[in-house]
């Protein structure tokens, strides 16, 4: 693949398939620097993936197969190195650059931020569309495991959304 064809598939996915990336920073990153860091570093990942891809997904899947491996591996770099400021900028990873978002979908990303890294990953998915035979292809984990981690991940959420409504925080 000349550089030139690589050049031009990858302005086509980043163009086409940005929002996906962004979601998935917003949800693995929490400060504006590590946000821009988990982008540019998913978009090296893309970019040298380009050679790879043999079409037998979709690019959108691909791209998420990509961006999730990348952000996951990342999560798994930083638990060695202490947290700073991960709940205080909670906020500003709620507030994309380019998407308006109202209370609710502000309270979902932030319940999704506290999850488990691969929770994260199933939500998202979930979220996108994604059935669970999809989901466990691309995590790597059984359709029963995918479908234990919603039912729990609902529940989690089930049990944040009263907390909230009762204590009218």
């Amino acid at each position: 693949m000349s550089a030139d064809e690589q050049k031009r598939i990858f302005d086509g996915w980043i163009d086409q398939h940005k929002g996906i990336i962004f979601k998935i920073v917003r949800a693995y990153a929490f400060t504006p620097d590590d946000q821009d860091d988990l982008f540019q570093e998913i978009a090296l990942q893309v970019w040298q993936s380009i050679p790879d891809f043999r079409g037998d997904a979709q690019a959108s899947t691909w791209i998420y197969r990509v961006a999730l491996f990348t952000a996951t591996n990342r999560v798994r770099r930083e638990k060695r190195r202490p947290p700073t400021q991960w709940l205080g900028t909670v906020e500003h990873m709620l507030t994309a650059r380019d998407v308006r978002q109202d209370d609710q979908v502000a309270w979902l990303y932030e319940q999704i931020a506290l999850l488990s890294p691969i929770d994260r990953s199933v939500c998202l998915l979930l979220l996108d569309g994604f059935s669970y035979k999809e989901i466990a292809a691309l995590l790597g984990i059984s359709e029963s495991n995918v479908g234990v981690k919603i039912h729990r991940v609902k529940q989690h959420l089930l049990h944040r959304s009263r907390e909230v409504s009762n204590h009218g925080v």
